[in-house]
């Protein structure tokens, strides 16, 4: 036997290596003339994928797939656009804010004002409405948030407050520096509820409307205190008893503050809160000064009555429980009472979404026409020329 090497043709490009092949007795020059057969068509015609000095290349198996697991294509006919094609959907024409997953339109034009002022309760200040200043700023609305005398980032000392007039200060003169024309919408929070009626009275051209959430709406000579009296004892019974006062100026004096622990406030403040609100709470709140609270107030129909009152109930409250929110609209009833459910002391931090939708649909309840003598002859010409043609 011989052993030959055929090398490929050298006119073939990239092919300088060579394909061994056994060749016995007289099939030795057939193979020679291997590359010339193929080439030249002459003899057995070259087997598929073969080329000139090559094996053959191996043929792919096709694998067996299942009809069931065959990939389909979707159908859609010509005249059905793709899902990447759908349009957006349209927003019905006019400002619409999305809240609790609706829609609530918002006509901005007919507003008697944009501007809410919020007023936070006792131990707070304006850091708790950071949820709700969000929300009324998305919808369009201009949202202040005070901090009270010695509440939040206020430097006094809250022993050194002794009047409501003095804790009131910081809302009396934003009121009296808003310009000649303008009008807010008061929102206060439990006992600023007091400081809310206060301005009520001594600033009444100032105020469109005022809303108390779950707050002290007392009556003429009225203290904020009693309001709390059956949740909590009497006042001479509190102050007597109560552990969790203050005394800033010695034991020998009047307490001058208020102070609840961790665990009381977590149990009546925020029971339905979350946890994150919580952990906020209990490190931004500062003491309570007693005396606001202690104080009567001096009320006016002229005044305090002249103003658009609503209330806001919260029906998961330990502060100041369901039944006590009913006496309090029972004995001064206020134009329109809404209901929070589930919602604890603080729905600013339980029911942000419900408190704000509730406020959108206060602010755009107009006043009567009788309140606006242009608005009524306009009406009434308007009427008149109806019925004329």
């Amino acid at each position: 036997g011989q052993r030959v090497r055929v090398h490929a043709a050298q006119g073939a490009p990239g092919r300088g290596r060579g394909v061994a092949q056994q060749a016995h007795g007289e099939h030795a020059p057939a193979a020679r003339r291997g590359g010339q057969a193929h080439a030249g068509g002459g003899g057995a015609p070259a087997p598929p994928g073969a080329r000139h000095g090559h094996p053959p290349a191996p043929r792919r198996r096709r694998l067996h797939v299942a009809p069931h697991r065959r990939r389909r294509r979707l159908h859609v006919p010509p005249n059905r656009p793709r899902l990447h094609q759908l349009p957006a959907p349209r927003q019905p024409p006019g400002l619409r804010h999305q809240c609790q997953g609706r829609w609530v339109q918002i006509v901005l034009e007919n507003l008697e004002t944009k501007k809410v002022v919020l007023v936070h309760g006792e131990g707070f200040g304006a850091w708790c409405w950071y949820k709700t200043i969000s929300l009324l700023e998305e919808a369009g609305l201009d949202p202040v948030a005070l901090d009270l005398t010695g509440s939040g980032i206020d430097h006094t000392d809250t022993n050194s407050i002794t009047t409501l007039e003095e804790y009131s200060k910081p809302l009396i003169d934003y009121l009296s520096k808003l310009p000649e024309n303008e009008k807010v919408v008061l929102v206060g929070h439990s006992c600023g509820g007091a400081s809310v009626s206060y301005a009520l009275e001594h600033c009444p051209k100032k105020i469109s409307k005022a809303v108390f959430l779950t707050a002290t709406m007392v009556k003429d000579s009225q203290r904020p205190f009693d309001v709390f009296s059956e949740e909590l004892a009497s006042a001479d019974v509190f102050l007597q008893e109560s552990q969790y006062l203050l005394y800033g100026n010695g034991k020998d004096k009047p307490p001058t503050g208020l102070r609840f622990d961790k665990q009381q406030i977590k149990g009546l403040y925020f029971n339905q809160s979350p946890s994150k609100d919580i952990a906020l709470a209990t490190v931004s709140m500062r003491p309570i000064p007693l005396a606001p609270i202690m104080e009567k107030l001096s009320l006016t129909a002229e005044n305090y009555g002249s103003i658009r009152r609503y209330f806001i109930q919260t029906l998961d409250d330990r502060m100041l429980s369901p039944d006590v929110q009913e006496k309090l609209v029972r004995e001064s009833p206020p134009d329109g009472i809404f209901k929070i459910k589930g919602g604890d002391h603080c729905p600013f931090f339980s029911k942000p979404q419900s408190l704000h939708k509730i406020l959108l649909e206060i602010l755009q309840i107009q006043a009567p026409a009788a309140l606006f003598p242009g608005k009524a002859e306009t009406l009434e010409e308007e009427e008149e020329s109806a019925e004329k043609s």
